[in-house]
């Protein structure tokens, strides 16, 4: 033992708190509340607030388009700056975003300020993921896992809340957002900004079973993309879970843009936009639930979650067609005299349960993708590569759809390809689970750094770390 680690040992007070594994895991989780957290408030008012949407959809078709391509890169940032300065990196983009939208509100051409804002956001949105994902495999004891993830992901997740009450309590008068609420978001995303600075070397961190945290490498982006490759030529049913993959971001934005953004006011945007941040956390928590059962097999768990999510896609799906069929672009037209639907308006009872429904199925939807990932490796490396494709695949129909909103593509069009995709994720991935999804997993370590012609290690294949990654029940958006 060095003398360093015994130094941090003996630590008490106000220090052995702040070295803490959890009050490192909790300042993270601050970070991740206040900038994607807030993000996704921003993006669930429909157009980031403005009566406009297609800057804020071309902005986060940027975005998307940038980060496919930052995340290929963000692990040789990672391995050269380290976790606290690519957190540090992660973070301005956001600030920037925001304060973008303040600036459009103020000076309504700067459109072309937002749209780069967005891709400068996508390159920092990758690096903080990257970075975020690196701490979070780190810190915590193999028995702590499970509960610092869902400590991370509750906080993070009430960022979408808490941005949300925000905007609805500062414009419950208002008829557009008001430059306070752009104000109030930026200065807690700076905040969030700050934070990365304060954080401990992870190095001076230690567990709490004494041992010192090792903080893993990433992989760089040739042998992230040769892991990839590896990934797939050895698994080929995971082609089966592209479709799902892709779909896993598609139909937020018909449900922020097209629903919440077309229909309603400012005010019943927000009211909108955080009953359905609230109802995803409860999705979210209900899910594991059911996917982490321990009464049922895995098997079981698998096919119990596949039918949950057919459920509920159908369920959601059928009620919104019953709206989106009698409105259109022209039709929800202030031009053409459209009066938007006020929290007062006898029509916003209804349509407020159709946000709480939705924000069911992006919860469950979230959390089953990664479990089903789970389930078929135990292998962390893996892992790894399985959710580069996820976010790649993500990011890739993120895009896609943010454009088709840019472009003024029908509400319709943009609907019936939102329930087509979900569906055709779900019958992609129905035999998928059926052959490859077992009650025990056999598999072999890939490692991170290897060059494409070095041999692969014997998997350690402890079930017990398995069923802590299948207990990751979490969201992340941008």
């Amino acid at each position: 033992m060095s003398v360093e680690e015994q130094s941090l040992r003996n630590h008490t007070g106000i220090k052995a708190i702040f070295y803490s594994p959890l009050t490192q895991v909790i300042m993270l989780a601050v970070i991740c509340f206040m900038c994607p957290g807030l993000y996704n408030a921003l993006t669930g008012l429909g157009g980031g607030g403005q009566l406009d949407e297609s800057t804020q959809a071309n902005a986060n078709t940027a975005l998307y388009a940038t980060s496919a391509i930052s995340s290929l890169f963000a692990g040789t940032v990672y391995n050269r700056f380290g976790a606290r300065l690519t957190l540090q990196l992660g973070t301005v983009g956001y600030a920037l975003y925001v304060g973008s939208f303040l600036s459009l509100n103020i000076h309504p051409e700067a459109k072309s300020f937002v749209v780069v804002s967005g891709a400068i956001l996508g390159v920092c949105a990758g690096l903080l993921w990257n970075a975020q994902g690196a701490l979070m495999l780190a810190y915590p004891t193999e028995g702590q896992k499970g509960r610092y993830i869902s400590i991370f992901w509750s906080i993070f997740n009430l960022g979408g809340v808490l941005g949300a009450a925000i905007s609805l309590g500062q414009n419950f008068r208002s008829t557009v957002l008001g430059n306070s609420t752009y104000i109030v978001f930026l200065v807690l995303t700076c905040i969030g900004c700050a934070i990365p600075m304060l954080m401990a070397n992870p190095k001076n961190v230690i567990r709490s079973d004494g041992s010192p945290v090792v903080v893993p490498r990433r992989p760089s982006w040739k042998a992230g993309l040769w892991g990839l490759w590896t990934c797939l030529r050895d698994d080929p049913y995971i082609i089966f879970l592209f479709p799902m993959f892709f779909a896993s971001n598609w139909f937020y934005t018909w449900q922020f843009n097209d629903y919440n953004g077309a229909l309603f006011n400012i005010r019943g945007r927000a009211l909108n936009n955080l009953v359905l941040w609230s109802s995803s956390i409860v999705g979210s928590i209900a899910n594991g639930l059911l996917l982490d059962n321990r009464y049922l097999s895995r098997r079981s768990r698998a096919f119990a979650g596949w039918v949950v999510l057919l459920a509920m896609v159908l369920i959601v799906n059928i009620w919104a067609y019953f709206y989106q069929k009698n409105y259109t672009r022209a039709s929800v037209s202030p031009a053409n005299g459209y009066i938007a639907i006020d929290i007062d308006d006898s029509r916003f009872p209804a349509r407020v349960w159709l946000m709480i429904f939705c924000g069911l199925l992006g919860s469950m939807w979230q959390t089953t993708s990664y479990w089903i990932m789970g389930a078929m490796s135990n292998d962390p490396a893996k892992l790894a590569y399985l959710t580069g494709f996820y976010k790649a695949l993500q990011c890739a129909g993120a895009a896609v759809v943010w454009r088709a909103v840019g472009v003024g593509l029908p509400f319709m069009n943009i609907f019936i390809s939102t329930w087509a995709l979900l569906m055709a994720g779900l019958v992609c991935a129905l035999p998928m689970i059926y052959f490859r999804i077992r009650n025990h997993t056999d598999d072999d370590v890939v490692s991170l750094d290897v060059e494409p012609s070095t041999a692969s290690q014997p998997s350690l294949n402890d079930e017990k770390d398995h069923d802590l990654f299948e207990s990751k029940s979490f969201l992340c958006y941008a």
